[in-house]
């Protein structure tokens, strides 16, 4: 069996990846608006952890719309929610028996209920995933430190193929830096850089 899994080149989605393997031919997907080049991380991430890599295409509009949301709102998590969603119905339109993401138990965003994970298993015919959901983020950053190298530091710093990317680039075009830093907080990312040994 083949599964999809939405891929940031981060901590979380490499550590569902090697959770997966053992059961799925795990495949990594980008989502790409068209708005930056910020999924070539991700190819080398995926490559330096094993997998196969693909990009998706994701509507525009969809991140347009989106970050107008986290604009009205004052903050990131209904935009980030909402381009969560169109990559996960893209993903499930690409054929796979199973999609994934690396979403754990207590994210704040984005998440997927157990009502929305049996809704899009019945409209797209195939198995959602989420191997991290009962793992907190002690337990996810426990084993990420026994068994990933990784490179942590600030949002915009660190090289990126999550959603924020291109939302961040799509509000600086259309509303100037200042609305990026009005609606992101600070905080730390991740981006993989190989397996331990």
């Amino acid at each position: 069996m083949d599964c999809g899994l939405l891929y940031s080149g981060g901590k979380d989605s490499t550590l569902a990846a090697l959770l997966l393997d053992r059961f799925y031919e795990v495949t990594l997907l980008t989502g790409d608006f068209g708005v930056t080049d910020d999924h070539e991380h991700a190819r080398r991430a995926a490559e330096r952890a094993g997998f196969p890599f693909r990009t998706v295409e994701l509507d525009r509009e969809v991140a347009e719309a989106a970050a107008e949301r986290m604009l009205e709102d004052g903050y990131p998590r209904n935009g980030i929610q909402r381009v969560h969603d169109h990559a996960l119905e893209r993903a499930a339109a690409l054929g796979f028996d199973a999609v994934a993401d690396g979403t754990r138990r207590d994210d704040r965003v984005p998440t997927v209920s157990r009502a929305q994970a049996q809704s899009f298993e019945d409209r797209h015919g195939v198995d959602y995933l989420a191997p991290l959901s009962g793992f907190g983020r002690g337990a996810v950053d426990g084993l990420v430190d026994a068994h990933l190298d990784v490179v942590v530091g600030p949002s915009e710093e660190i090289p990126r193929a999550d959603y924020e990317g291109e939302l961040r680039a799509v509000l600086a075009d259309a509303h100037g830096e200042a609305a990026v830093a009005d609606v992101f907080p600070a905080h730390d990312q991740t981006y993989v850089e190989g397996l331990r040994e």
